[in-house]
């Protein structure tokens, strides 16, 4: 036996005989809409339209960008290398808890010897010091630079994260000609 079809106005009836409404106290409250907001009247902007490339044709080169400049005597590929720490290192000194005077005189015989020695890379560790700028780690590059083997120093660069990051240098000493 089938069951008889029944409009679907009986069945919301139905289905809404137990229902009973809201107190006034919870029922929602409808929320006024905003007045519509006139804008002054603004001076249209013109619309700029880019030109696409004609199918077929590649697009226009972009300008080359303006090469790093290079330390006089030093290639690329050194450079390249020396910053992301992958030359061999010679020698490594550690400047930490040294006082101004002890570092300095410490790093002029460590770069004399390490110079006589025709060594190429040295790692100088000076720490980064309180807040990331320590007084070893300022002084140290103008020391190198300013002492008797700065004509033998070719370029200083922060290390590589696995040589001390930001408390420690690459020293690269120009070879012996």
């Amino acid at each position: 036996m089938r069951k008889a079809i029944v409009p679907d106005a009986h069945l919301f009836e139905a289905s809404m005989r137990d229902v009973k409404p809201l107190k006034a106290k919870r029922r929602a409250r409808a929320v006024p809409k905003p007045a519509p907001v006139v804008a002054a009247p603004v001076a249209e902007k013109p619309i700029l339209y880019t030109a696409k490339a004609p199918r077929g044709l590649p697009p226009s080169p972009k300008p080359a960008a303006a090469p790093k400049p290079q330390a006089p005597g030093l290639d690329g590929s050194t450079e390249r290398k020396l910053t992301r720490g992958l030359l061999e290192i010679d020698a490594t000194i550690d400047l930490h808890d040294m006082t101004q005077a002890q570092a300095h005189t410490t790093l002029d015989r460590f770069v004399g010897r390490h110079v006589n020695q025709a060594s190429r890379v040295l790692l100088v560790v000076t720490g980064k010091g309180k807040g990331g700028d320590g007084v070893l780690k300022r002084q140290m590059p103008e020391w190198l630079m300013a002492g008797p083997y700065a004509s033998r120093i070719l370029r200083i660069v922060t290390a590589a994260r696995g040589h001390g990051g930001g408390g420690a240098f690459y020293v690269l000493l120009r070879r012996k000609r």
